[in-house]
Parts: C-alpha cells; sequence; structure tokens
C-alpha cells in the first residue's frame, strides 16, 4: 500500500491553495470540522480498507494497493 499525491499538479496546486484559504480543511467540504480536515477522516477511513484503491474526496491524495 502507498499514499501519493495526484500525479497531476495542478490538481496538487489548485488543492493547495484551496487548503491555505481554509485553515488545513477540506476545501471541497462547506463543514469545518475535525472530520475535514486535511487528510480528512473519510480518507483516513479509506487507507484502513485493505480492499480501497483511489483518490481522496479531494483528489489530492491516491491509495494504490501496489507495494
Amino acid at each position: 500500500m502507498a499514499v501519493t499525491l495526484n500525479p497531476d499538479q495542478n490538481i496538487v496546486n489548485t488543492i493547495r491553495e484551496g487548503l491555505k484559504r481554509t485553515g488545513g480543511y477540506c476545501p471541497c467540504r462547506l463543514e469545518r470540522t475535525e472530520e475535514t480536515k486535511c487528510m480528512c477522516q473519510e480518507f483516513r477511513d479509506q487507507i484502513a480498507d485493505p480492499e480501497f484503491e483511489g483518490f481522496c474526496h479531494c483528489l489530492l491524495y491516491y491509495k494504490s494497493l501496489e507495494k
């Protein structure tokens, strides 16, 4: 398992700008709670799932099943 940044640098830059603007909260979410602080709870739960492979909600991170 590996968690990496999205290979599309434009998406990474856009999301990082949003994170700065929101104080570290997912810019794709309206709520500002501990669950939406980057790396959000939803993606941490997905990382814990051994069968999950894919992007987090805002497309910043990608979990790969490959070692």
